[in-house]
């Protein structure tokens, strides 16, 4: 018996991965998270499967669902939003399951900055523009946040940030980050990039608390800050560079002898 840890993807159901859709295919026992994960990607679970919505649950409740399947040797898929390994209280889990002597593998997703920033036909990285990316979130009432990861020590670097968790916290990530990024800097507020109800809002630090009251935005929307978005005044890279050598295009190498 196994429980398998699967990554959904960010919301379109045929953004999960074929390895994650081939175990909720076969598992008995599929605990999802309702509110993130798309109906369509459980009901690919065997008809006569258990199939439940975790929202309501807590942490115990979860725990022993999987132990009468761990009793009754049938495999788990749980199923979380995005990639497991990011903000996913999956690690919480583990370490329950551990204590049990219960085996799991985990199966990763599509995170939701890779999704958005694909929807936006964007790089999140350009040459001499941004070459780092910083998967973040700010504190909130639920959830403090380590005093050496605030905005304002990580918005010293100025690379793209992906800030998850955060859209009832703009007036915090405006003045953290403005003294580095300034207040004209780029910003896209996502808004369940991949559903059919996803929206892009294009605006600036400045205006984006603005623009998001206006659109109604309370929740499931991730904000992406950089110079990136947008920027069309960049270099191209070395990668393609007729002029550049590397390994697999050495420009050097001996000609073949006859």
């Amino acid at each position: 018996m196994t429980v398998y840890f699967i990554g959904a993807g960010p919301g379109a159901p045929d953004l999960i991965t074929v390895r994650g859709l081939r175990l909720i295919e076969r598992c008995k026992l599929c605990l999802y998270a309702g509110s993130l994960v798309p109906e369509e990607i459980v009901a690919a679970a065997p008809k006569d499967a258990r199939v439940l919505d975790t929202a309501p649950m807590h942490l115990d409740a979860i725990i022993e669902e999987i132990k009468a399947a761990h009793e009754a040797g049938v495999d788990v898929a749980r199923v979380h939003s995005g990639d497991p390994s990011i903000y996913g209280a999956t690690a919480e889990q583990m370490r329950r399951l551990d204590a049990l002597g219960i085996v799991y593998e985990v199966v990763p997703g599509v995170p939701a900055f890779a999704a958005a920033a694909a929807k936006l036909s964007t790089e999140l990285t350009l040459p001499e523009i941004a070459q780092t990316v910083i998967v973040t979130r700010t504190g909130m009432k639920a959830s403090g946040m380590p005093e050496h990861e605030s905005l304002e020590i990580l918005g010293q670097s100025r690379a793209t940030l992906a800030i998850h968790l955060s859209i009832r916290n703009l007036d915090y990530i405006r003045r953290a980050l403005e003294p580095n990024y300034g207040a004209d800097c780029p910003v896209v507020i996502a808004y369940r990039a991949t559903w059919p109800d996803e929206l892009f809002i294009r605006t600036n630090l400045a205006e984006m608390k603005e623009k998001v009251r206006e659109a109604k935005i309370t929740r499931t929307a991730l904000v992406l800050v950089g110079r990136v978005f947008g920027n069309e005044h960049f270099r191209d890279s070395d990668l393609y560079n007729a002029n550049y050598s590397h390994v697999l295009r050495n420009r050097g190498k001996k000609k073949v002898e006859a």
